[in-house]
């Protein structure tokens, strides 16, 4: 018998600045906890994601008063995911939400059947999505791109098209080098690929491989990636990797002749013997999967 995960609970005292006035509040490496962000400006702070249900939420809320004093506060998601946006009812009326239209209309569609699938992961993960309603933006763009001026820092909001969602956000801080690259990237950790078909197959791994390409070119100084530790761009270039590396791997055995079965049994087995210190393997077969597929 295995032990049970931890439960899904953000830490505030897992807080840290990651550069100046920049915070991140650590996921300690639990399942299901992300890193949150917290950008400060003079007149107000930005808030980078949840963490998942109404007690996760008014944690970080709770967290970014004491940091942001009587700034005005902004709340933005990297995707509509449970783990990262399902606490954002705490933030209703304190905070203008802003979301992009994919995250909207993603949240709009699957935001019911995946609180409900969620609620199934165990009795830690349920109690955390106790009494969670799904909350709508007080604004939503439309373009690829929003700047947010928080008072003497402007904050970028960019999206890309459907890479591991239809809506994924990457939030960068320019004065700083920072990058917010929510489930685009994990350390260390296998990327999560959510192919759930029929209910849910939006993946578009060649874009989320260029898109990393894209954002490794522009030379962060500090990756905070969505699961995982804070570090540069050799997170993103490890993720980039892996995808571009498993796809032509899976489409190569399917053209021998093997079953989609056998891919699963024989290459899950050496792409995790080649990451020997990364998390979450039962991520390797959704992807191998999802490449088959596309094959």
């Amino acid at each position: 018998m295995t032990d049970a995960p931890p439960p899904p609970i953000v830490d505030p005292s897992a807080l840290t600045e990651v550069a100046k006035d920049v915070y991140v509040i650590g996921d300690r490496r639990i399942p299901l906890v992300p890193n949150i962000g917290i950008v400060l400006g003079a007149n107000a702070a930005l808030v980078v994601d949840t963490g998942m249900g109404p007690a996760n939420g008014q944690a970080v809320l709770d967290t970014t008063r004491r940091l942001a004093g009587g700034r005005r506060l902004i709340l933005t998601l990297t995707h509509f995911h449970p783990e990262h946006g399902f606490g954002a009812q705490a933030f209703k009326g304190q905070a203008q939400i802003i979301y992009n239209a994919g995250q909207r209309d993603e949240l709009s569609a699957k935001g019911q059947p995946y609180l409900d699938m969620f609620r199934t992961f165990g009795p830690g993960v349920a109690a955390a999505l106790e009494s969670t309603e799904l909350v709508m933006p007080d604004e939503v763009y439309e373009g690829p791109t929003k700047t947010i001026d928080l008072g003497g820092r402007s904050v970028e909001l960019s999206t890309y098209g459907a890479a591991h969602t239809r809506g994924d956000q990457v939030v960068r801080v320019p004065d700083t080098g920072v990058v917010f690259v929510g489930d685009l990237a994990e350390e260390r950790i296998f990327p999560i690929f959510p192919w759930f078909p029929p209910n849910d197959a939006d993946i578009d791994a060649a874009n989320w491989a260029k898109v990393l390409g894209k954002l490794e070119a522009d030379r962060p100084h500090v990756v905070v990636p969505g699961h995982g530790s804070v570090g540069g761009g050799g997170i993103l270039a490890a993720v980039r990797g892996y995808i571009e590396d498993l796809g032509p791997r899976v489409a190569d055995r399917l053209r021998a002749g093997e079953s989609v079965d056998d891919i699963v049994k024989t290459l899950a087995a050496e792409v995790r013997a080649e990451h020997p210190d990364w998390d979450s393997p039962e991520w390797i077969d959704f992807a191998i999967r999802y490449f088959a597929d596309k094959s």
